[in-house]
């Protein structure tokens, strides 16, 4: 059934939205605004498989649902589609000119450099290894396994079989690699260094992301992105303990070892570091590099600074500053305060200690004190990422917006 012209633009923007990973609350947000500005009563529904369009007009109703895959974040296209989105709030733009606009940011999403994607993951695994402690050929390994992860990265889009076995696949491959460079270089922190190559897969923010809209009320969306998020972290690790017992049964392997010697400057260096190599992995715009980097490293320093006090309310402090801050530099950019936001949110997210933990109590089960702990610790820096969010006001963020319209409409 063909959509009624005047609804196009308003479902096209609703599935971009969709795609580039916006929380389902934001999403049902922005269209009510939209339409509401364009004089159209509509009532909007996304979860992470389907969109559901209601538009009504006078007795009747028109019903649109279409299915969508689960979108992936990409801050440098919601940068640019909110953009969009105010200028048809503001009435800038005409229904005819917002799918060329659409397109256009589509088309920019096509355009990858491969060679900063290879450097970003290569970085981000070597940083994260001296994030956590290691020692100098732990972080070498981690630097060469993050590359060699990209490379896996890069064929699931020529294979669909690889795409869906991806999550375990790469863990069980790189724990096999780990495993055996044990056997040449055995100061390597075996459990450390499989851990930083996958980092960047760790669901922590997407377990983030799934109990930010629970908080909102978004029920039907956050409980499932919740249920996939934990998924996603056991297909992870089902390939790292698939990995671990496959090499254990042909080789003498020390799962305990671990040995932590590089300079403590080098966690200070590794910061802003691993704050970088989330830009062209997220495809933020230039415009908003900087900005994101510092809220990033903020975000990191503020846990640091306040650890004193406990990761619960080191967290929690954290949080608010990053929210003040991708306000405040969302003010200056014109940019929506959420594509720094999860800047600094992803340098707070506890999907490395939810790892850490599963990995103790598996492989170390009579330390059953220490997992409780990293469980716990992950529970902490969850309750104070949310109850920042909560307390800073971030759920509400759009309300103003819709009063402002209302009185200038009247």
């Amino acid at each position: 059934m063909k959509i009624p012209e005047k609804y196009q633009f308003i479902v096209a923007l609703g599935k971009a939205l969709h795609v580039y990973g916006i929380p389902s609350y934001k999403i049902q947000a922005y269209l009510t605004e939209v339409a509401k500005k364009q004089g159209i009563t509509g009532s909007f529904m996304d979860s992470p498989t389907w969109i559901n369009y209601v538009f009504y007009e006078d007795e009747n109703s028109y019903n649109y649902v279409e299915c969508v895959l689960p979108g992936s974040l990409n801050l440098g296209a919601y940068s640019r589609i909110a953009e969009l989105t105010n200028k048809v709030i503001d009435s800038k733009i005409n229904n005819d000119s917002i799918h060329k606009e659409l397109n256009i940011i589509h088309a920019k999403t096509q355009e990858i450099n491969h060679l900063y994607l290879v450097l970003a993951y290569a970085l981000s695994a070597g940083c994260f290894s001296l994030l956590i402690g290691t020692n100098l050929v732990s972080f070498v390994f981690s630097l060469i396994l993050g590359a060699f992860i990209y490379l896996l990265v890069f064929l699931t889009k020529k294979s669909k079989y690889l795409e869906n076995v991806f999550e375990s696949l790469s863990a069980l491959v790189v724990t096999i690699i780990c495993c055996l460079l044990t056997l040449i270089f055995p100061n390597l922190n075996l459990g450390l260094t499989i851990l930083s190559s996958i980092i960047i897969f760790i669901p922590g923010l997407a377990i983030t992301t799934a109990l930010e809209e629970i908080t909102s009320k978004s029920l039907v969306s956050g409980g499932a992105k919740l249920f996939d998020a934990i998924i996603l972290l056991f297909k992870q690790f089902f390939g790292v303990l698939l990995g671990i017992a496959l090499m254990t049964s042909l080789v003498n392997i020390d799962l305990t070892y671990h040995v932590s010697e590089m300079p403590k400057w080098t966690i200070y260096l590794a910061i802003p570091i691993l704050s970088i190599t989330l830009l062209p992995i997220f495809q933020v715009r230039k415009k908003d590099m900087l900005f994101g980097v510092l809220t990033g490293v903020v975000a990191f320093l503020m846990t640091v600074l306040f650890s004193g006090y406990g990761i619960l309310v080191s967290t929690f402090i954290g949080t608010l500053v990053v929210v003040a801050m991708s306000r405040l530099f969302g003010l200056i950019s014109k940019t929506p305060k959420t594509v720094y936001l999860i800047q600094g949110v992803v340098m707070l997210v506890p999907g490395s200690k939810s790892f850490m933990g599963l990995s103790n109590s598996f492989f170390n089960p009579s330390t059953t004190t220490g997992s409780v702990n990293l469980f716990e610790q992950v529970a902490f820096i969850l309750m104070g990422i949310i109850g920042g969010l909560l307390f800073a006001g971030t759920f509400r963020e759009r309300s103003p917006k819709k009063n402002k319209i209302e009185i200038k409409n009247n």
